[in-house]
């Protein structure tokens, strides 16, 4: 849809794209903490993260996506002390909380398969989604930064191919152990004296090459059955695992026709591994600067990139080309051939594409990245950034979107008051939820309870 064409409702029952927040420190501009419009103190103050998330869910959001890491970064410490990403809350922790203060909108925290063990995954985010009424959602990862390795007795970070093939099975395992109980299995019946019927009990008894994990789960099944399954790798394993198991993808695109392909791409895996294609809801990151008039969105986005320092920058994009050392390249020449690593395979490609596209210099190219970490950006009124939404998503790029607002709270309150009006004015965008679990939402069917080859329990 061209800027210039006016913008049609549209019918009652149409297609409408999913919206996701991806809450971040104070804001997903890597300097954002220095500007006015942000709450320095919004990661470990549960007052903030309540106003973001009822700011959300008065938008009627899909859910609040909350990314995690277990480790301080310890490879920069000039940049690294320049940032606010040192100091976060457990995530599952913080969405607990924020379930007390929230009635609709779905909670997604990260949990990874490398640096934990099935059972408590299974046994934390059936307890969120038992607290929240069926909120509930798990992003997948199989964890990018090495650092985290020397926080669980290792030395050093598993090989990517590796940690696909745990999580894999760590997967699994986790709805295994969410299926140890049927939907029924609790009548609390208090003239008989029986709270649970043992029959309708079973144990996992899972040995696999990765996990042995007899089960069962001390948790009745999760009232979504399993919390919402979201996964973010883009590289060929984690496209696959994508397509064997999640439901929601968080994807990662610059620009329109490689969105298209990979949203093609996503969409044929499921098919051929026997899923319907609305079985997965592919939601890629976007990055929003808007303001009341598109020159008014470049003025906020240029005094955003001047509170930017050069550490901090660079030392950003060597992370997420997989520790690249940058030091002996001129920063105003262009960037240099990057080695495959074995970390972040995806956003390799989608950086080192984008310096190659645009000509840029590895200085132009840290000050693009520092805004957005490779996801897609949009600079404009809110009739801008809704028409490069809408091309996404009736162009067959995109399902909806995980929404990265540059600054909390002022750059999201920004898009809730201008942006998310205007989606609803064309009928792009739900203007009130019409169910309570995240899965209706997302328009995701419960999955039905399978015994996946459980051991019966002998019962009185």
């Amino acid at each position: 849809m061209s800027a210039t064409a006016p913008a049609a409702i549209a019918p009652a029952g149409a297609r409408q794209m999913r919206l996701g927040l991806f809450l971040l420190s104070t804001g997903h501009h890597i300097a954002g903490w220095r500007h006015p419009g942000s709450a320095a103190d919004m990661p470990v103050s549960i007052a903030r993260y309540a106003e973001i998330a009822r700011m959300a869910e008065a938008a009627c959001f899909d859910m609040l996506f909350l990314a995690d890491n277990n480790c301080v970064p310890q490879t920069d410490w000039p940049a690294v002390r320049r940032t606010s990403r040192a100091n976060l809350f457990e995530p599952i922790a913080l969405l607990s909380a924020l379930s007390m203060v929230t009635d609709r909108i779905g909670l997604v925290a990260t949990g990874s398969t490398t640096y934990s063990e099935p059972y408590h995954t299974a046994r934390a985010f059936g307890t969120l989604d038992h607290l929240s009424g069926g909120r509930a959602g798990w992003n997948i990862v199989t964890t990018s930064n090495s650092n985290e390795a020397w926080n669980f007795g290792r030395e050093s970070h598993p090989a990517h191919a590796d940690r696909y093939k745990r999580a894999g099975e760590f997967v699994e395992v986790t709805k295994g152990l969410w299926d140890s109980f049927t939907d029924d299995a609790f009548p609390r019946d208090t003239e008989s004296g029986i709270y649970f019927d043992a029959t309708k009990l079973g144990v996992l008894n899972h040995k696999g090459e990765h996990f042995s994990v007899r089960g069962p789960l001390n948790l009745a099944r999760p009232p979504q059955g399993h919390p919402v399954l979201v996964q973010a790798g883009g590289s060929e394993a984690g496209r696959d695992l994508a397509a064997r198991l999640a439901e929601v993808i968080f994807a990662v695109n610059q620009a329109l026709p490689d969105a298209q392909a990979f949203y093609a791409d996503i969409k044929a895996r499921l098919i051929a591994h026997g899923r319907d294609a609305e079985a997965v809801k592919v939601m890629p990151g976007l990055f929003p600067v808007v303001g009341r008039t598109r020159a008014e969105a470049e003025d906020r986005m240029a005094e955003l990139q001047r509170l930017l320092h050069p550490d901090v920058g660079l030392s950003l994009l060597s992370f997420l080309t997989g520790g690249f050392d940058f030091t002996p390249y001129d920063v105003d020449g262009p960037l240099p051939e990057l080695p495959d690593t074995d970390v972040g395979k995806a956003r390799l490609k989608v950086i080192a594409d984008l310096a190659k596209r645009e000509n840029l210099s590895i200085r132009q190219l840290y000050e693009r990245i520092a805004v957005s970490r490779g996801h897609h950006m949009v600079v404009g009124s809110a009739a801008d950034v809704a028409d490069r939404m809408q091309d996404w998503f009736e162009g067959g790029a995109a399902d909806g979107f995980n929404v990265m607002p540059p600054t909390f709270p002022e750059g999201f309150r920004d898009f809730c008051q201008l942006v998310v009006p205007e989606l609803q004015r064309r009928g792009l965008f739900r203007t009130e939820y019409s169910g309570r679990t995240l899965r209706e939402h997302l328009g995701l069917a419960r999955p039905l309870h399978l015994p996946r080859g459980q051991v019966a329990l002998p019962h009185a």
